[in-house]
Order: C-alpha cells, then sequence, then structure tokens
C-alpha cells in the first residue's frame, strides 16, 4: 500500500513539474505587446508566412497594404465586421468563452484540432504573432496573448490594427488596400452592399472574391444583412433598399 501511495505522489509530482515547464514555455513565448499602443506593426506573423511559402513555390510575394486610423473607417463598417466576426467584442475581454466551450465539445467530439470561435482579438493576436497551423499548443498561446492585448490596449485600438492587418488575399492586407483592389475606392466610399460584400469574404479569402458572385459569399451577404437589420443598425428601408441591391449582384435568390 505505502509502495502504491509512494507511486501515486511520484506520478503526481511529475505532472505537476511538466505542467510547470510547460506553462514557463508558454509564458515565456508569449511576446510584448505594449509597443501597439504607439506603435502601427510593421509587419505580422502570417505576412511573413505568406512570403515563405511563396518563396518556397518560386514564386514572388509582394505584401500591399495602407493604414488606415480607426477614426477614418466608417462606423457602420466597424459595426458590420463585428456582427459577423465577433458580436460580443465590445463587451468581452478577449475570449469568448461560451463560444470557445463549443468549439472544444465539437473538436472532442470529431477528434480534430478545433477551429473557429476566436474572437476578433484572439484573431489579431494569431495574425500578429502566430502561425496559421491548428494546434491546442498554439490556441493556448493566443489566448494568451489575446489576454495581453486586452489588458494593453482599448478596444478601439485592437479593432484598428485588426482591419488593418487581416488578409484579402493576393498578397492585400488590411481593408483600405482590399476596398481599393476590389472597388477601387477608399473604405470611406463604399456603399453599404459593397461592405457586406467585402466583409462576407474575411473567414476565406483566399476562396471568395467580394465582386464575383458565389454561393458562399451570397449565403453570407445575407446572414450579414439580416444581422444589421436585427440589431436595428439600419432600417428597414435600407434593408429593403441593399437587399435588392444584392439580389441583382447575385442575380436573384438573395
Amino acid at each position: 500500500m505505502k509502495r502504491f501511495i509512494k507511486i501515486v505522489l511520484i506520478t503526481i509530482a511529475i505532472l505537476i513539474g511538466c505542467f510547470a515547464v510547460f506553462a514557463g514555455y508558454i509564458w515565456l513565448s508569449i511576446p510584448d505587446v505594449a509597443y501597439l499602443k504607439k506603435e502601427n506593426p510593421t509587419t505580422t506573423s502570417l505576412m511573413e508566412f505568406r512570403k515563405a511559402e511563396a518563396e518556397a513555390a518560386g514564386k514572388k510575394y509582394v505584401v500591399k497594404q495602407q493604414w488606415q486610423p480607426y477614426q477614418q473607417i466608417p462606423e457602420i463598417f466597424v459595426r458590420t465586421v463585428t456582427l459577423s466576426e465577433d458580436a460580443g467584442f465590445w463587451g468581452h475581454e478577449g475570449v469568448d468563452w461560451e463560444e470557445l466551450e463549443k468549439a472544444l465539445d465539437e473538436s472532442w467530439k470529431s477528434g480534430k484540432p478545433f477551429r473557429g470561435a476566436s474572437t476578433i482579438t484572439q484573431q489579431t493576436a494569431k495574425n500578429l504573432f502566430l502561425t496559421p497551423e491548428r494546434s491546442y499548443i498554439r490556441k493556448i498561446r493566443e489566448y494568451f496573448i489575446a489576454k495581453k492585448l486586452e489588458e494593453n490596449l482599448s478596444k478601439s485600438r485592437i479593432i484598428e490594427i485588426y482591419l488593418n492587418i487581416i488578409e484579402f488575399g493576393d498578397g492585400v492586407f488590411g481593408v483600405e488596400k482590399a476596398s481599393q483592389k476590389y472597388f477601387g475606392k477608399s473604405i470611406s466610399e463604399l456603399a453599404l452592399d459593397e461592405m457586406v460584400r467585402l466583409v462576407a469574404i474575411i473567414p476565406n479569402p483566399i476562396r471568395m472574391n467580394p465582386t464575383k458572385s458565389g454561393r458562399e459569399l451570397r449565403w453570407r451577404s445575407r446572414v450579414i444583412l439580416n444581422r444589421l437589420r436585427t440589431y436595428n443598425d439600419i432600417s428597414e428601408e435600407e434593408y429593403l433598399f441593399n437587399k435588392d441591391v444584392l439580389n441583382t449582384f447575385f442575380g436573384g435568390g438573395f
């Protein structure tokens, strides 16, 4: 019996030690984010990852980005993004625990690394400092970086960074450059239906194009426009007008 207890205690001690080493590794690998209060990032891990991918394939890769201050991004566009990507952004502290629990449950049932459930703060952390790989360790690091971002930066600064570093395909990063690429004008000049389509491609900018009709783009655009109406961000008249515009763009079925 004593031998059994001894083995159990040793096992517990080893597990605690392993956890301490792991926690120490995670903590030491968390980057400093305080500089982002006043400085815009000159590059991101995702940009560098895309460059490396292109170089490995023998292709040239040029990052196209133009920083747009938060104050110059239309409020309705910001609202459209949060409703699409993270409706609780202004209220949570970096992590949406309810959505995370759902994602973990789905991951456990499927046996695959979980995806989704990332808040805007977590997406910002991932794009700035991590790679696109899906793993539990990356998700844990993402969580701690997100907490640091929330502790050091204002919500408006976090979403400003997010909107300026998210990927829109073909080396395009940030909403201003994406707006220019796809619609030939600044983000401040976009019509609501154009904003909806641009936001709709955020989850998969490599596969979708806001100027080309497609089933997934149509579905996501419909969901986003409906949310804007549901939360009274647009009037019924604005909803019906933009629904007609989008229905014409998609050739019906909207």
